[in-house]
Order: C-alpha cells, then structure tokens, then sequence
C-alpha cells in the first residue's frame, strides 16, 4: 500500500483487491498480511478480503481467516493512561497524531518531520521515566512506535511456517519499514528470499522500487500460468 498522511488515510489501488484474491488461491491459502496495523484494520481496508494475518508488529495473530485474532503468548497490553501523558507531552506540536493499538502507540509527525528529533527526545525521557514497564522506541516511517520488545514480525513468520499451509514453503517477506527487519532475518533462517521497498534495508536480499512495483510484482505473478 501507499503511504498516506493519515493511518484513516490510506487507500487500496485499483485491482490489488482481485490480484490477492487471486494469489491467495493459487498458493492455496498461503498468504498473510504481517503489518504494524491491527488485524481489524486491516480487515477493513481489504474488506471484503479476509486473509491470514499478523497485526501489530506481532502482538496478535490469526492463523485462518475463519478465526478471530488471538495475542501473541508475550504481548503486553500499554497502560492505557499512557495515551494521555503522551498528548500532555506532546501538545506543543501541531499536527501530531497518537494512535492507540492496544499492544502499541504510534505517534505520527508526518505533518511536522523537522520535529522528529525533538519528539523522539522526549519519549526517550518518558521511557526512562517508567524502566519498570519495558517499554522501548522503535523508529518507522515519520513514526515512533512505543511497545515492549518481547514480540516482533519475526515471530509471527516463525509461527505462520509452524502451521499449514505454510509448512514446509519457501517463505518470501516484503516490507519497506525498520520493524520489518525481524521478518526478514526469520525468512532468511528459512532459506526464503525477503526484499525490502524504496530503498535497502538490513537482511533484504533484493529491493523494490516503491509499492507500485510490488503489486506489479504480484500481479504477474497471478497471471503467470503454471508449469
């Protein structure tokens, strides 16, 4: 997907629906959607698609489509106080947007990137604040992601290939964001092939262009006819 101003925001491009409906059947129910988003919001920009899928970062899983969400055996629900004191501690910044996903906050400052030094200075003081809660700060695209770091998308590939119809597979992972790194390094213990997008990231061993090329990528693949 595009990346858009707002994580409400966000759109899916023309024929993308249709092309993973058909890529899901060709591989026999073996795709999944392994995101920073929830799972219900994912479900909701594909709708009506519904497909295997890790919501954020790895703190839930679902296994079938059929079956609800269910956490990851580490994830930590925040305080939900936290939503507050970060608003309080960032109120002097226009424009900026916390986004409350149970197992993690995300605090966007697309709408003022010059600020983002500034901001991450004052979650590292409030992080530092609270060592109790295990808290840290993970960098994505004009985000921070605050969360514990007992669980990340490299669990949720490990425990997709645990189970059919991935078993047994050659996984392949793409992402375009820091947090996708774990997923790359556990497809690599795999002997699968992870590709990064827009730009090379750490454990990629092949890069797209921009999202545009990837659902290019996919669509191909959907077409091409089997040997």
């Amino acid at each position: 997907l595009d990346i858009a101003e707002r994580p409400s925001a966000v759109s899916l491009p023309n024929l993308l629906l249709n092309v993973l409906q058909r890529v899901d059947r060709k591989l026999g129910g073996a795709v999944a959607l392994v995101s920073g988003r929830p799972i219900d919001d994912l479900d909701r920009i594909f709708s009506p698609l519904r497909l295997r899928a890790s919501g954020v970062h790895g703190a839930e899983i679902r296994l079938d489509p059929a079956d609800e969400p269910r956490p990851s055996p580490s994830a930590q629900a925040l305080p939900e106080a936290l939503t507050d004191l970060l608003a309080e501690s960032l109120r002097a910044f226009p424009g900026i947007l916390i986004e409350q996903k149970t197992y993690s906050l995300a605090v966007h400052y697309r709408a003022t990137p010059q600020a983002g030094p500034q901001i991450r200075g004052i979650l590292e003081r409030l992080v530092a604040s609270e060592p109790e809660s295990g808290i840290e700060i993970f960098d994505a695209h004009c985000a921070f992601e605050l969360r514990t770091p007992a669980f990340d998308k490299g669990w949720a590939v490990e425990t997709f290939l645990e189970h059919e119809p991935f078993s047994g597979r050659v996984p392949i992972f793409v992402g375009d964001d820091t947090t996708d790194e774990a997923g790359f390094a556990a497809v690599a213990a795999h002997g699968g092939r992870a590709y990064s997008v827009g730009r090379w990231r750490p454990g990629a061993q092949g890069v797209f262009t921009d999202p545009t090329a990837v659902r290019a990528w996919l669509a191909a693949f959907a077409d091409r006819r089997a040997d």
